[in-house]
């Protein structure tokens, strides 16, 4: 007969929207035969949507059995728990969240089952905002669980909006040693956990793994950015060219942005090829700036005579003594001596001041 009870009353507590293991019941005091008849009741009026009538009931009948033998505070605190299961479905979270609180509370349920609610307690408590209480709650909890990987991702969340960064990125890691491969959203929280952390590097190989063609452009210059941050100019390079590559990045801005990226990644050479078939082609407009890049870059790769082109373009458009001068200082050190001559009267006449003993030599 008791082992009858324990299954009406686990299908009881199923409905209501919280769980009662049989090894739970197999450890609590045994119900009397109206308690079990009273809890199907609410049960059966639960499922018909009466929130607020078996709110009440239950609420009543758990300060009722408060008091009683260790049998009736299990009853109180069966009764609690659907108080919760009413108050939740009508969006209670809080209310609910206290009820499960008091059943927590009554040490003639087992831990098994206080556990239980004490998980379920902690969820009830994040969705009414109680971020704090919640974290409480699940750190407590996985004192004796060690959970699921979505436990433990919805545990670093929470740390996460509490700006709690080195316990949420423990919690990363621990979540991703049985989930390595996570959704885009999970990914994005790691990288953002691990770079608020402090360690960027993990960051950075999370924002990589979850870079693809349906990647947010954000994603491609937030990893790019971050590998520039730690230095390594080669790797923000590949990453942003790989973005182009796919499409992810594109127009005026990510262009430049590809080239300058090249010029601090050590590729001149590639950083000067993209931005002269860019001013050809129209991509980027053919402006001073843009071709003062050009002339640096063709510099910094060692091309000397598309350097030297490229500064005597770019001196004869901007008119600035100073242009005509870099043009002379490299025409001299790469042995063109009358074209140094040439740029550096240029310069001379537009206010540099200029050594005439060493015009003189050149």
């Amino acid at each position: 007969m008791r082992a009858v009870r324990y299954l009406v009353v686990c299908g009881l507590v199923v409905c209501a929207g919280l769980l009662v293991s049989a090894s739970a019941m197999a450890q609590a005091p045994a119900l009397s035969g109206d308690i079990i008849a009273d809890l199907e009741q609410l049960q059966q009026a639960l499922r018909q949507g009466e929130h607020e009538r078996v709110a009440e009931r239950a609420r009543a009948q758990a300060q009722r059995f408060e008091g009683g033998n260790a049998a009736d505070r299990w009853a109180s605190a069966l009764y609690r728990q659907l108080a919760a299961g009413a108050a939740a479905g009508v969006g209670q979270h809080e209310a609910a969240a206290e009820q499960l609180r008091q059943a927590r509370r009554i040490q003639e349920a087992p831990q098994v089952q206080r556990d239980r609610w004490l998980q379920e307690e902690a969820r009830l408590r994040l969705a009414a905002g109680q971020m704090e209480e919640a974290v409480t709650l699940w750190l407590d909890w996985h004192q004796r669980h060690d959970g699921s990987p979505d436990d433990r991702w919805r545990l670093a969340r929470a740390l996460a909006e509490l700006e709690r960064w080195e316990e949420a990125a423990q919690w990363v890691e621990r979540a991703l040693a049985d989930d390595p491969a996570p959704g885009e959203r999970r990914q994005a929280l790691a990288a953002t956990v691990f770079q608020r952390a402090g360690r960027g590097e993990q960051a950075l190989a999370r924002l990589e793994a979850s870079l693809n063609a349906q990647a947010e452009p954000a994603a491609w210059r937030r990893a790019a950015a971050l590998a520039q941050g730690l230095g390594d100019a080669q790797r923000a390079a590949a990453i942003w060219e790989a973005g182009w590559r796919l499409g992810a990045l594109a127009g005026e801005d990510d262009l430049r942005q590809r080239i300058e990226l090249h010029l601090a990644a050590g590729t001149p050479a590639r950083a000067a090829e993209y931005l002269q078939a860019a001013l050809e082609e129209g991509a980027l407009p053919d402006t001073v700036d843009h071709r003062r890049l050009l002339a640096r870059a063709w510099e910094a790769a060692r091309d000397r005579e598309r350097a030297l082109e490229a500064w005597r373009e770019l001196a004869r458009r901007s008119g600035e003594g100073q242009d005509w001068r870099r043009l002379g200082l490299l025409a001299h050190a790469w042995g063109r001596p009358e074209l140094a001559r040439q740029a550096m009267q240029q310069a001379q006449r537009r206010g540099e001041e200029i050594d005439p003993r060493w015009l003189s030599t050149l």
